[in-house]
């Protein structure tokens, strides 16, 4: 499956930004989606998931409360609201995807096959 990321840009501390990621596949329905991203000199970390069905999501410690995942299936996207944005959330925002209906309790990179080129969040103090 392609993706496609788009929404990122420059918001001041205690904005908000919502992220966009646009999928190829017909079946997108068949997968479990997921949000991680790259802080500049750090490893990719994960964000957010959520099931085929979104009837299920999962978020890291640092987002939940602030970030929001979500889904439409039929238009083949997935979301991330981010609210109450802070300088430390500066990083490449990626959305990617499972060939599962669900995920691991703790989703990591791996369990992801299908990735997307990544928008760019700048949070300025």
């Amino acid at each position: 499956v392609q993706l496609q990321a788009s929404g990122g840009g420059l918001v001041q501390a205690g904005g908000s930004l919502t992220l966009s990621c646009a999928a190829s596949e017909r079946r997108f329905s068949y997968f479990a989606m997921g949000w991680f991203r790259q802080p500049p000199g750090k490893e990719r970390e994960f964000l957010a998931a959520i099931t085929w069905s979104g009837g299920s999501t999962n978020y890291a410690h640092s987002v939940e409360g602030r970030f929001a995942i979500s889904r439409d299936n039929g238009k083949n996207t997935v979301h991330l609201q981010m609210n109450s944005l802070k300088p430390e959330d500066t990083a490449v925002y990626y959305c990617a995807a499972r060939r599962s209906l669900g995920f691991p309790e703790r989703p990591t990179s791996e369990d992801f096959g299908s990735w997307g080129q990544g928008t760019l969040v700048t949070v300025s103090s």
